[in-house]
């Protein structure tokens, strides 16, 4: 902890984990197995000048990359595939802007996980906590924008596979507003909730980005809000921190009034969508998976098409509710629950830890919004990520609201203009 006993809350400003700058020293070929599928110096060159010339990209394993299979994060998934042949509409326009494929890396099997972990593959080393998780599902490219491999790691979001391994490995990140992307070329795990989302190890990358895939925004937030029930749900010093900003912000307090029975809705509605895109596979393929994802898919396998109905019904209720309780204002909370739990902990202490973190994840994947993490600082367990979540169409708002928070550092603290 800090000396004050929690984290500081303008540890924002400017953070940038040493750990997160430092390159990887990697084998003879510099390539880890546990974070690149393919690799190339580049991969796959920009099919043009642009805004992100001399910007480097590791794509998860979930979108078409020309002459590559998908592999989703399993080996023998990848084996029955055949190369795409064209990019996936997030990647071809990374390309179109300047930007360079260094490769394709790894994600948890299916996307189905927040932790990172890979049985096949391994899990990366979490370069600002080594003894700690990367986080998932977006493990890989997040891990080589955290060692400094790459600028930019193309990722998705279902349920908080971006702002996750931010949080946990101290970067930036965006899930963008529901299909404010095309996700043409890019394999689902379940459409009602995947977005397209990015991580840098900058803000300014990160709005880079930002101007190069998104149209202008739709809409802009108006002040901030932070509901202090939801604060709770994360360890007392993440609260304390995010409640501290929400302060300097002149955060508006709301009710959001979460619920649990949300979370379980929107597990409902993932595990059947899942299973629809993806169970035949896994049924003739039964020991493909690891034990962590094969359980939430024997869950899905179990998951009947009226209690989907039924589950969408009432997310469709809680989504509507979160929409007009925020209004036209960015809620500030925390990105995970804990700090990244440790490698060695066990499968228990980590679903534990994923379901807490769900518990504030899943409100903007409910409700389709788009959501910014930031740096907030760190303790003895590692870095914590703070979240903006705001209205529909407010995704490059958000960013620029998110780099005028860090933009004034602590007193006393070094500052770093690359770093925001």
């Amino acid at each position: 902890m800090t000396a004050r006993g929690e984290l500081s809350a303008r540890a924002i400003a400017g953070h940038a984990d040493s750990a997160a700058a430092r390159p990887w020293n990697g084998d003879a070929r510099g390539t880890d197995s546990t974070v690149w599928r393919h690799r190339g110096s580049p991969l796959v060159d920009a099919t043009s000048p642009g805004p992100l010339t001399g910007r480097t990209v590791a794509v998860k394993d979930l979108y078409a990359v020309a002459g590559f299979p998908v592999g989703a994060g399993i080996p023998a998934y990848a084996r029955d595939q055949r190369p795409a042949t064209e990019h996936a509409a997030a990647v071809a326009r990374l390309l179109a802007a300047g930007a360079r494929i260094t490769g394709i890396a790894h994600t948890d099997e299916f996307a189905y996980s927040l932790t990172g972990s890979n049985g096949r593959y391994g899990m990366p080393v979490n370069p600002a906590a080594p003894e700690r998780i990367p986080g998932g599902s977006t493990s890989g490219p997040a891990v080589a924008v955290a060692r400094g491999e790459v600028d930019i790691g193309l990722g998705t979001d279902t349920a908080g596979s971006i702002r996750v391994p931010a949080a946990y490995q101290g970067l930036w990140g965006i899930r963008t507003t529901h299909r404010r992307i095309g996700t043409v070329g890019l394999l689902p795990l379940a459409q009602s909730f995947d977005t397209v989302g990015w991580v840098t190890a900058a803000g300014a990358t990160l709005a880079a980005v930002a101007d190069c895939l998104l149209d202008p925004d739709t809409a802009t937030p108006a002040g901030f809000a932070i509901d202090h029930r939801l604060c709770d749900r994360a360890d007392p010093a993440i609260a304390a921190a995010v409640r501290a900003v929400a302060e300097e912000l002149g955060a508006r307090p709301i009710d959001l009034c979460p619920h649990d029975e949300w979370l379980a809705a929107f597990r409902v509605v993932q595990a059947h969508e899942a299973w629809a895109n993806h169970g035949k596979w896994i049924s003739t393929h039964p020991d493909a998976l690891e034990p962590d994802v094969a359980e939430r898919f024997a869950f899905a396998a179990t998951v009947t098409a009226g209690q989907a109905a039924a589950a969408r019904t009432q997310l469709n209720a809680a989504a509507d509710h979160i929409r007009t309780t925020l209004g036209d204002r960015a809620l500030v909370l925390p990105a995970a629950a804990t700090p990244p739990p440790p490698r060695r902990a066990g499968p228990g202490i980590h679903e534990t830890t994923r379901r807490r973190t769900l518990r504030l994840t899943c409100l903007a994947s409910i409700a389709g919004l788009p959501a910014v993490t930031l740096p907030l600082g760190r303790d003895e367990g590692g870095p914590s990520g703070l979240c903006l979540v705001g209205a529909p169409g407010t995704d490059r708002s958000l960013i620029h609201l998110a780099h005028s928070i860090a933009a004034v550092p602590a007193e006393g603290s070094p500052h770093s203009e690359e770093a925001v």
